[in-house]
């Protein structure tokens, strides 16, 4: 198998050939795994390592293109999940959230580099690393990963209690950058052999205050740009998007800011603002951040040697409970004590969904490039923690949910899905005919609403038909109303005896 790989490589229909392979083989396992409760990046993860140098033989160990790669994917990942990211859900745990993504990541890595430190000490009987490369390794890894955290709770479709869904989001999606300057931060201080702290510190926040001021004026920009320019095919403005994500890491980094805290920034203003084509523009970034995420966790699957996660797998396994069980409770509790949004047992699940993921095996790549001396054992333990992280926490997050009381009831689905254009001031509701409504006439025009409202469409049964005034309403069916009148619609609603109901507004 590995010289028919090997001879397949020879040419570049070769290439596309494997790849497309592995693209098909990545989609059908993640398939597979969801009905065993596996997350679908860890299988990804999992076929990467199946192609790879002890599988079929796909020799890959460039460390530089495969950071570029993750460079490329988080900055499409956190773009779409800052898009996703509703500000009135996030606006009540913002403060939370903050702290959770920048106290939250140094307090686990003090307390992660200390377990590190001292066990290695214990395992080698001398100082098989020192404590800044102790830290190092536990702040590769300190943030929770925003891929593995928006699929797994988005797939799984759990509804929580207590604003957890946002919260939890908002911190996986604005942690990373917190990671990446501690990462960079100590690779510096060990290779100059010491640094002035006052001066990390100003580093930290020069690097938070332009994340946050560019982040914030590209995503402007970017929405008057989408607004103002006029372009005949509607497929351009997600080709838009892409540029203006990767325009805005770039442009970030290169001012000495957080790449990654701008990208995710400009996806939150423009997820929240008002632009054209905004549907059809979402529905193309979810699915090419989809393709991000395989790409991402492929190339980390082919990067790395299976054989050598045996030699520490001991003291890998040890450091991940110690993070899942210990530093990560440790962190969250200390972090939202000032806080009473979230009860106990919220809190637990936040320290429960501390999922790793990709975004750590990047980060423990930047030691590997910079020669390091232990960047070998850095990343291979990262990369064992990562894997059982994902098997820990990613395969229970529904029966944690469940077992601490945080499952809500999930929200009523539309039946219709239909979208307005957002310049278009209207209300639109679905009513189910319930037996209370019917008291009050079987006939549509026997229903008292109220002027410029309109029932439009009604499905029954699975069929879908337009009314007239004479059409006679059955139990079950539900009804498709637009109104540019909501409150006297709701008004309308009570005295016909409606409750259930949604209602959309423009």
């Amino acid at each position: 198998m590995f010289l028919v790989v090997h001879q397949v490589f020879q040419n570049a229909e070769g290439v596309l050939l494997i790849i497309s392979v592995i693209l098909f083989l990545s989609i059908f396992a993640g398939k597979a795994g969801y009905r065993f409760g596996l997350p679908a990046l860890l299988v990804f993860l999992g076929v990467g390592m199946l192609f790879g140098s002890d599988g079929l033989g796909i020799q890959f160990s460039n460390p530089d293109t495969a950071q570029f790669i993750g460079m490329l994917a988080l900055s499409i990942i956190l773009f779409s999940g800052g898009m996703d990211t509703k500000y009135a859900e996030v606006k009540p745990i913002m403060a939370q959230g903050v702290i959770l993504a920048t106290a939250g990541v140094l307090i686990t890595t003090l307390i992660t580099g200390g377990f590190i430190y001292y066990l290695f000490f214990w395992i080698s009987g001398h100082e098989a690393l020192s404590f800044p490369e102790s830290l190092l390794m536990a702040a590769v890894m300190s943030s929770t990963d925003s891929a593995s955290v928006f699929s797994i709770l988005r797939s799984k479709g759990v509804h929580l209690k207590e604003n957890l869904r946002p919260a939890l989001e908002l911190e996986s999606g604005s942690n990373d950058p917190m990671a990446y300057m501690l990462t960079l931060l100590l690779i510096t201080y060990i290779q100059m052999g010491g640094m002035n702290v006052g001066e990390a510190i100003l580093s930290l926040v020069v690097q938070l205050l332009l994340g946050v001021a560019g982040g914030y004026l590209f995503g402007k920009l970017t929405v008057l740009t989408i607004n103002k320019i006029n372009i005949a095919n509607e497929s351009m403005y997600p080709i838009l998007l892409i540029a203006a994500a990767f325009f805005t890491f770039a442009a970030t980094t290169v001012c000495k800011g957080n790449g990654y805290l701008a990208v995710y920034i400009t996806g939150l203003v423009v997820g929240n603002a008002k632009i054209i084509h905004k549907k059809s523009i979402g529905a193309f970034f979810d699915g090419f951040a989809w393709l991000w995420q395989i790409v991402m966790f492929l190339t980390l699957g082919l990067l790395v040697n299976p054989h050598e996660l045996l030699s520490v797998a001991v003291t890998a396994l040890t450091v991940g409970v110690f993070m899942i069980v210990f530093a990560r409770s440790i962190s969250v509790y200390l972090c939202l004590l000032p806080f009473k949004n979230f009860s106990f047992r919220g809190k637990a699940f936040i320290s429960w969904v501390g999922l790793r993921g990709a975004v750590p095996i990047i980060f423990a790549t930047y030691p590997w490039i910079a020669g390091m001396e232990h960047a070998g054992t850095i990343f291979n333990v990262v990369f064992f923690i990562t894997i059982l992280s994902l098997l820990i926490q990613g395969t229970t997050v529904t029966s944690a949910a469940k077992l601490l009381g945080m499952v809500d009831e999930p929200e009523k689905k539309q039946v219709f899905g239909i979208e307005l254009p957002e310049g278009i001031k209207s209300a639109m509701s679905e009513i189910e005919i319930t037996p209370a409504v019917l008291e009050h006439g079987n006939k549509l025009m026997e229903l008292t609403l109220p002027d410029h409202t309109l029932a439009v469409m009604v499905m029954r049964e699975g069929h879908y038909f337009i009314p007239k005034g004479n059409t006679v309403l059955k139990e079950n069916d539900v009804l498709l109303m637009i109104s540019d009148n909501d409150e006297a619609l709701l008004q309308a609603y009570e005295a016909l005896g409606v409750t259930d109901y949604t209602m959309k507004k423009n």
